[in-house]
Order: C-alpha cells, then sequence, then structure tokens
C-alpha cells in the first residue's frame, strides 16, 4: 500500500469482497469517512446497493451511503486495501474474485472467524510455515493470498442483514489487527489509522494470535451451541443448562492456546458475564443454520481440534458438540441445497 494513499485518508482505495452484514457495516462507515470505496456483490445485493446504497442502522444512528457495487472487480485496477467479508468457507472463492484487485503492493485484510489459513505463518515455532488443514486443505487460500501481503484480524463486530444492504448493529464496532509475525509496523499503524478514520474503533496488536484464540474461545462456546439449543448469547452464558458446556469447552481452547504458546488475558468468570450481557443477540452460526446455509464448522470447531491434536491435548467436549451440530444441520441443508 503506498504511503500517500494511506496518509491523506481521502484517496485509498478500498475493496470490500463481500456484502454481508459486515461487509456492509464497513462499506457504509469508509464510505461516509470520504474512502474510494468499491464493495463486491452478487444477486438481489448487487442490486440493492446499485440503488440504495447501503442502509445501516448503528450505535451512531441511521445512515445510508451511496458505494460503487460491481459484480467483476477488473475494471478497478489494483487496490491499496482489500477486506475479504466472508464465511470461512468461502473465503478461497471470494479471494479468486478479488485476484484482480490484489497488486504487489495490497494490503489484504481477511475477516473471517475461526482459525485463519496462515496461523503458523511466522509463527515462529515447532510448525512453522505448515498448513492448517481444516481451513486451507488444498494450499488455495495460501497460493490465492500471500501471507506476507497480509493482515491479521479478530472482529468484534456484531450485526445483522435484515435484508440485501440493510444492517442493524447494536454493539460497538472493534477491529483488533496485527502482523502474523508480530510486533508492530508501519502499515499496520496506518491500516489502524484508516479504520479509525471511519469511526470504527481499530487496535494495533503485537501479538494478534493470543486476541485470536479469545475470539475462539467465544465463536466455540456460542456458535454451534446456539444451533443445538436455539438460544440467544445471553441465555448460552447465563442458563444453567448450557453452562457446563460452555465452561467445559472454554478449558479446551484455553489448555490448547497455553500449548501454543498464548498469553490470554481472559478471566473466566468475567467472560462468562460478559457473554450473558449480550442479552437477545442471535449467532450468526444461527442465522445460516435456520436458513439452511452450510456452518462455519471446520474454521471455528474443526481447526481447534487439529491444532489440538498437534500437542496430543484432548478435545472430546469439543467434538462431541461438532458432530451433535452436523447429525442436527444435515436435514436442514438437505433441503436447501
Amino acid at each position: 500500500m503506498s504511503s500517500s494513499a494511506l496518509a491523506s485518508f481521502q484517496h485509498a482505495r478500498i475493496l470490500i469482497a463481500g456484502a454481508g452484514a459486515i461487509g456492509c457495516t464497513l462499506a457504509a462507515r469508509l464510505a461516509a469517512a470520504g474512502h474510494d470505496v468499491s464493495v463486491l456483490a452478487r444477486g438481489r445485493t448487487l442490486q440493492a446497493l446499485r440503488d440504495h446504497g447501503v442502509h445501516l442502522d448503528d450505535l451512531e444512528g441511521q445512515m445510508r451511503v451511496a458505494v460503487r457495487a460491481v459484480a467483476d472487480v477488473r475494471g478497478l485496477g489494483a487496490q491499496d486495501l482489500v477486506l475479504l467479508c466472508s464465511k470461512s468457507q468461502d473465503l478461497a472463492d471470494l479471494a479468486e474474485q478479488a485476484q484482480p484487485a490484489i497488486g504487489p503492493d495490497t494490503v489484504i485484510l481477511p475477516l473471517v472467524n475461526g482459525v485463519p489459513f496462515w496461523f503458523f505463518h511466522r509463527h515462529g515455532g515447532r510448525f512453522e510455515g505448515e498448513t492448517v488443514r481444516s481451513v486451507d486443505p488444498d494450499g488455495r487460500l495460501r497460493a490465492l493470498l500471500p501471507p506476507e501481503q497480509v493482515l491479521g484480524a479478530v472482529v468484534f463486530v456484531t450485526a445483522e442483514a435484515t435484508e440485501p444492504g440493510r444492517v442493524t448493529s447494536r454493539t460497538p464496532h472493534l477491529l483488533m489487527l496485527g502482523e502474523p509475525g508480530g510486533g508492530l509496523s508501519e502499515r499496520l499503524e496506518r491500516v489502524c489509522a484508516l479504520v479509525r478514520s471511519s469511526g470504527i474503533e481499530a487496535r494495533p496488536l503485537e501479538r494478534i494470535r493470543d486476541k485470536l484464540w479469545t475470539k475462539l474461545i467465544a465463536n466455540l462456546t456460542s456458535n454451534p451451541l446456539s444451533v443445538l439449543t436455539g438460544a440467544t448469547l445471553g441465555e448460552i452464558y447465563s442458563d444453567p443448562r448450557w453452562l457446563p458446556t460452555v465452561k467445559a469447552l472454554m478449558h479446551e481452547v484455553m489448555l490448547t492456546a497455553s500449548a501454543y504458546g498464548a498469553r490470554l488475558e481472559i478471566d473466566p468468570i468475567e467472560f462468562l458475564r460478559l457473554g450473558a450481557e449480550m442479552g437477545d443477540v442471535r449467532t450468526s452460526m444461527l442465522q445460516d443454520h435456520e436458513r439452511g446455509r452450510p456452518l462455519e464448522l471446520a474454521a471455528i470447531g474443526d481447526a481447534i481440534v487439529e491444532l489440538a491434536q498437534r500437542y496430543e491435548v484432548p478435545t472430546p467436549h469439543t467434538s462431541e458438540l461438532l458432530a451433535r451440530v452436523r447429525r442436527m444441520s444435515a436435514p436442514t441443508q438437505a433441503r436447501a441445497a
């Protein structure tokens, strides 16, 4: 990314690939801040964005923002920043569609849940450079998205697309960004500053994987369990029926994280309290299940089990939960196919 593009905050070329709830939230905020934003979309969402722009209703109020919505990025040229906003299982296809917009200086920011494909890039441990097979079984992601151009991200944005191009969010927007190799860098600071210019909090982290493990705990303890129970976040983290499972899952992920040298700043009691305060928020996985869509079980669950197995950490509760969710969701997805 060119220094001049990001220094001005007015002429950075940004592609947001994926126009779901997170993508539209970021598109609205970045475009409203004056950035040159293009959105890769399709179908009804593409038409809605072209006709009406993005409608965002969040804690700052309501806004309607015009964006450049495209079905093909080949006419855009190389972008300064490419944000890939999708479910983890759709990331490779989205990355392929975004290829013409990725130049040698483009910073790539995948905003997905779960264990990232770049996890072992500049990891520095015994598995340096290896592949997380659950999320990148054929190495396609690593080939499409050069890890040296990638910034890691942990997304704390809860939003729901009520209809194409219209998004509601009732929580603060926060992105935590970091270099896969650790430490702070000029490009990391510049991207954080760009994001902040849109009113979204962006924190540069020296050890992005530490916060990633915290998000993995949140993902695993909420998303699959919500499919089994139909419960909201507030219910999952407060109902005595679910708490023993939540705690067992939490302990398995924390043990796995410690095997990888993570420095977790998580108080389990406080974690449960904060989760309960999320109230009637419904997880994205529950929404996907109700609509018959594929679930992000590979990145959110299987990858954790895979990482645990490398250090022979047992994960019986995680494995059982994933199996139960797959059995439950199979009929729904079969009807939708």
